[in-house]
Formats: structure tokens, C-alpha cells, sequence
């Protein structure tokens, strides 16, 4: 499963009314750091396919979801649950890191 591409239009449905936890990727095509954890973000996606969908959202693209949200800088990572902001990081990470980050929120492989 790879990650999903969502924009103003299907935010709502996309990640707000999803069954499954959606961590958010606000990233742009000019941000460094935002194209460093990219490749993390495609394999966190796989290895936790069916547990978390990986979202991204172009700020560029969608600026009305990441001004609603409160996106000041980027990559900003949102992990949602039923709908709701669980839990919110702000630069990039390691893979690991990530991936201890979403266990603690209680996303994981197991």
C-alpha cells in the first residue's frame, strides 16, 4: 500500500471519516527535509499496511487544510483516530522514530 495523495477536496473523507488511524504528511515539492523522511514514509506504509493509512498533503496544492489545521511549518506529521488530531509532530525523523512515535499512539505492526 503506498501513500495516499489527498488534497482540500477528500480531506474530509479521506482522513477524517476513515476507519483506520490516517497519519498526515503536510510536505512541499521546494521543502528538503519534507523529500528526506519521504522514502520512510513509503515503507512505514507498507509495513503497517491495514494498521495506518499515510496521507500527504501538498501545502501548495491544499492550503485550506493545512491553514484550518494550524501547519506552521513543514514536514508536519498528524497522526488522526476516528477523526480526531491524536497526535501532532513538527521536522523530520528518522524511520525509527516515526515508527516509535505511532507506537506510542498506539499504531504498530503487532
Amino acid at each position: 500500500m503506498a501513500t495516499v495523495k489527498v488534497t482540500d477536496d477528500s480531506f474530509d473523507a479521506d482522513v477524517l471519516k476513515s476507519s483506520t488511524p490516517v497519519l498526515v504528511d503536510f510536505w512541499a515539492e521546494w521543502c528538503g527535509p519534507c523529500k528526506q523522511i519521504g522514502p520512510a514514509l513509503e515503507q512505514i506504509s507498507d509495513e503497517l499496511a491495514g494498521k495506518v493509512t499515510i496521507a500527504k498533503v501538498n501545502i501548495d496544492d491544499s492550503p485550506m487544510v493545512p491553514s484550518k489545521m494550524g501547519v506552521k511549518g513543514i514536514p508536519t506529521l498528524m497522526l488522526f483516530k476516528d477523526g480526531q488530531l491524536a497526535s501532532m509532530k513538527v521536522g523530520a525523523m528518522p524511520k525509527g522514530k516515526i515508527v516509535e512515535w505511532l507506537a506510542e499512539a498506539g499504531v504498530s505492526a503487532e
